[in-house]
Protein backbone atom coordinates (compact mmCIF):
# COMPACT_ATOMS: atom_id res chain seq x y z
CA UNK A 1 0.00 0.00 0.00
CA UNK A 2 1.68 3.30 -0.70
CA UNK A 3 1.37 6.09 1.59
CA UNK A 4 2.55 9.95 2.43
CA UNK A 5 4.29 10.20 5.24
CA UNK A 6 4.73 13.64 6.94
CA UNK A 7 6.73 14.35 10.07
CA UNK A 8 5.61 17.56 11.28
CA UNK A 9 7.31 19.59 14.38
CA UNK A 10 4.84 20.47 17.47
CA UNK A 11 4.45 24.59 18.24
CA UNK A 12 3.43 25.31 21.87
CA UNK A 13 0.57 27.34 19.91
CA UNK A 14 -0.68 23.90 18.84
CA UNK A 15 -1.07 22.95 22.67
CA UNK A 16 -4.37 23.86 24.23
CA UNK A 17 -4.62 24.50 27.93
CA UNK A 18 -4.85 20.98 29.32
CA UNK A 19 -1.17 20.33 27.85
CA UNK A 20 -2.43 18.35 24.70
CA UNK A 21 -2.57 18.96 21.14
CA UNK A 22 -5.63 21.24 20.39
CA UNK A 23 -8.30 19.27 18.55
CA UNK A 24 -8.47 21.87 15.92
CA UNK A 25 -4.66 21.59 14.99
CA UNK A 26 -5.20 17.68 14.04
CA UNK A 27 -7.27 18.74 10.81
CA UNK A 28 -4.44 21.35 10.12
CA UNK A 29 -1.59 18.25 10.28
CA UNK A 30 -4.37 16.45 7.74
CA UNK A 31 -4.57 19.48 5.47
CA UNK A 32 -1.22 19.39 5.34
CA UNK A 33 -0.71 15.44 4.34
CA UNK A 34 -3.09 15.93 1.87
CA UNK A 35 -2.07 18.67 0.17
CA UNK A 36 1.43 16.49 0.01
CA UNK A 37 -0.36 13.31 -1.37
CA UNK A 38 -1.89 16.15 -3.87
CA UNK A 39 1.52 17.32 -5.40
CA UNK A 40 2.63 14.03 -5.47
CA UNK A 41 0.09 12.81 -7.70
CA UNK A 42 0.69 16.01 -9.67
CA UNK A 43 4.20 15.12 -10.29
CA UNK A 44 3.87 14.14 -14.30
CA UNK A 45 0.63 15.05 -14.59
CA UNK A 46 -0.60 16.53 -17.94
CA UNK A 47 -3.39 18.60 -16.30
CA UNK A 48 -3.99 20.33 -13.12
CA UNK A 49 -7.16 19.12 -10.70
CA UNK A 50 -8.36 21.14 -7.88
CA UNK A 51 -10.31 19.45 -4.74
CA UNK A 52 -12.67 20.74 -2.17
CA UNK A 53 -13.12 18.69 1.05
CA UNK A 54 -16.53 17.39 1.53
CA UNK A 55 -16.29 14.92 4.43
CA UNK A 56 -13.85 14.52 7.70
CA UNK A 57 -14.27 11.82 10.28
CA UNK A 58 -11.79 11.96 12.76
CA UNK A 59 -11.59 9.66 16.01
CA UNK A 60 -9.01 10.38 18.49
CA UNK A 61 -7.52 7.59 20.10
CA UNK A 62 -4.90 8.76 22.25
CA UNK A 63 -3.42 12.01 23.46
CA UNK A 64 -0.43 13.64 21.83
CA UNK A 65 1.65 16.05 24.68
CA UNK A 66 4.36 18.62 24.01
CA UNK A 67 6.90 16.72 24.80
CA UNK A 68 6.24 14.28 21.87
CA UNK A 69 8.05 17.08 19.67
CA UNK A 70 6.63 15.85 16.09
CA UNK A 71 4.20 13.35 14.62
CA UNK A 72 3.93 11.52 11.61
CA UNK A 73 0.66 12.16 9.63
CA UNK A 74 -0.02 9.57 7.18
CA UNK A 75 -2.37 9.55 4.55
CA UNK A 76 -3.48 6.70 2.03
CA UNK A 77 -5.97 6.97 -1.08
CA UNK A 78 -8.71 4.45 0.05
CA UNK A 79 -11.26 4.67 -2.46
CA UNK A 80 -11.94 6.48 -6.05
CA UNK A 81 -15.29 7.09 -7.32
CA UNK A 82 -16.52 8.98 -10.37
CA UNK A 83 -16.05 12.36 -8.71
CA UNK A 84 -14.68 12.44 -5.37
CA UNK A 85 -11.65 10.11 -3.79
CA UNK A 86 -11.39 9.14 0.14
CA UNK A 87 -8.34 9.21 1.83
CA UNK A 88 -7.67 7.57 5.14
CA UNK A 89 -5.44 9.03 7.67
CA UNK A 90 -3.24 8.78 11.31
CA UNK A 91 -1.41 10.78 13.41
CA UNK A 92 1.21 8.81 14.87
CA UNK A 93 3.26 9.93 17.83
CA UNK A 94 7.18 8.72 18.02
CA UNK A 95 6.69 5.67 19.87
CA UNK A 96 4.66 4.41 17.20
CA UNK A 97 1.39 5.20 19.27
CA UNK A 98 -1.62 5.97 16.76
CA UNK A 99 -2.92 9.13 18.41
CA UNK A 100 -5.74 9.85 15.95
CA UNK A 101 -7.29 8.11 12.49
CA UNK A 102 -10.18 8.64 10.30
CA UNK A 103 -11.16 9.35 6.67
CA UNK A 104 -11.07 12.53 4.41
CA UNK A 105 -13.41 12.78 1.22
CA UNK A 106 -12.54 15.48 -1.54
CA UNK A 107 -14.52 16.17 -4.46
CA UNK A 108 -13.10 17.37 -7.77
CA UNK A 109 -13.69 21.11 -8.37
CA UNK A 110 -14.57 23.11 -11.37
CA UNK A 111 -12.96 26.46 -10.23
CA UNK A 112 -14.42 28.41 -13.12
CA UNK A 113 -18.23 26.82 -12.87
CA UNK A 114 -17.71 26.52 -8.75
CA UNK A 115 -19.35 23.34 -8.89
CA UNK A 116 -18.39 19.53 -8.51
CA UNK A 117 -16.86 18.12 -11.86
CA UNK A 118 -15.92 14.58 -12.70
CA UNK A 119 -12.32 13.41 -12.45
CA UNK A 120 -10.67 12.65 -15.19
CA UNK A 121 -9.39 9.40 -16.66
CA UNK A 122 -5.86 9.72 -16.53
CA UNK A 123 -6.74 11.51 -12.53
CA UNK A 124 -8.70 8.29 -11.58
CA UNK A 125 -5.43 6.19 -13.09
CA UNK A 126 -2.73 7.68 -10.84
CA UNK A 127 -5.39 7.53 -7.66
CA UNK A 128 -6.11 3.97 -8.48
CA UNK A 129 -2.54 3.20 -8.68
CA UNK A 130 -2.27 4.78 -5.41
CA UNK A 131 -4.35 2.27 -3.84
CA UNK A 132 -2.63 -1.15 -4.25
Amino acid sequence: MHETRLTIRLRWRDMDMLGHLNQAVYHELLEEARGALLMELAEGATVHHTYVVVRVELDYVSEVRKDHEQVDVVVRVAEVGTKSMSLDHEIVRPDGTVAARGRTVLVGWDAQARTSRPLGDEERARLRARIA
